[in-house]
């Protein structure tokens, strides 16, 4: 618990109990929150202690390891950014079974009740399920119908993932759990940072970390990409891209294959975005992944 070790510091110990003390109020009543919901409360009722949202966010943390409990036991609801599409179909208990494969480019939103989450039932006939780090490319796939090429789950948490997306991967890697995960981000650090936390866990989540991890596998963009983009696509790596590689060097967790890639990334100093394939057309993405498949060419 970073915040109670911290010397001089009552205000955070009196935080931890706020935060107690509102979760159980949520839960006595049946309700679920969002930190956001949880912090503009805090805020309403202990302005001296609250004054923002990290603030809250290191707090609940701190209670969650106090306890040892997950979030959602606290009644705190996650918010979702994420979509899935393709060759899945999931009911909610009582309710109609949704085609994730007859939707539109920007998929079926996922929740963020962890609850509700739980007690979908899947089904499918997917080979592969493939996490894509930006929305736009999701659209792109999903409008192109890459998984009636390749049959696979497309899901997107649209940049770093949310609780929920983690949430749903890890319940669909559980189901299926012969089915390849497979990881299409930016060549640059940020890119692996997100494949990481698929693959390890959140750093921020405390005890939570390792709960919804996956034995995610890189597909692209690698450093053996580069030769498929022109010169100019390369963009010059800024400071803040040099301190996620530097946080991202630094962790035990990192294989060798991609330390290789972010050295590479730090010593050429530059990074290369997904789109830079569109030099080939705007088709090229998916014969780009479904020549990685057949090949196995991924790490």
């Amino acid at each position: 618990m970073r915040s109670l070790t911290r010397a001089n510091d009552a205000k955070a110990f009196i935080r931890v109990w706020k935060v107690m003390e509102m979760c159980f109020r949520v839960l006595h009543h049946g309700k679920l929150v969002t930190q956001r919901e949880l912090f503009y409360k805090l805020l309403s009722d202990s302005p001296e202690f609250f004054t923002s949202q990290c603030q809250v966010n290191r707090t609940v943390q701190d209670v969650v390891a106090l306890l040892r409990c997950t979030r959602r036991s606290l009644g705190i609801m996650a918010s979702s950014r994420g979509a899935i599409i393709g060759r899945l179909l999931l009911q909610e208990p009582g309710e109609e079974i949704i085609d994730c494969s007859v939707l539109g480019q920007a998929g079926h939103v996922i929740t963020g009740d962890l609850n509700l989450l739980s007690k979908l039932v899947f089904r499918s006939d997917a080979r592969f399920i493939i996490i894509v780090e930006k929305d736009a490319i999701f659209q792109r796939l999903a409008e192109d119908g890459l998984f009636n090429q390749i049959p696979c789950i497309l899901i997107t948490a649209k940049g770093y993932p949310d609780i929920a997306t983690r949430f749903i991967l890890h319940r669909l890697n559980q189901n299926f759990p012969d089915l390849p995960v497979l990881a299409l981000v930016d060549w640059n650090p940020a890119g692996l940072a997100i494949l990481c936390t698929y693959k390890f866990g959140s750093t921020t989540m405390g005890l939570e970390s390792y709960r919804y991890a996956c034995n995610v596998k890189w597909l692209g963009l690698r450093g053996d990409d580069l030769q498929l983009v022109p010169q100019h696509s390369l963009v010059q790596l800024k400071p803040r891209d040099l301190q996620i590689a530097k946080s991202l060097m630094s962790s035990k967790l990192l294989q060798e294959p991609y330390a290789a890639e972010l050295t590479m990334m730090v010593e050429m100093g530059h990074k290369v975005e997904i789109e830079a394939l569109y030099c080939h057309g705007f088709d090229f993405l998916g014969k780009y992944i479904a020549g990685k498949i057949v090949q196995s060419d991924y790490i």
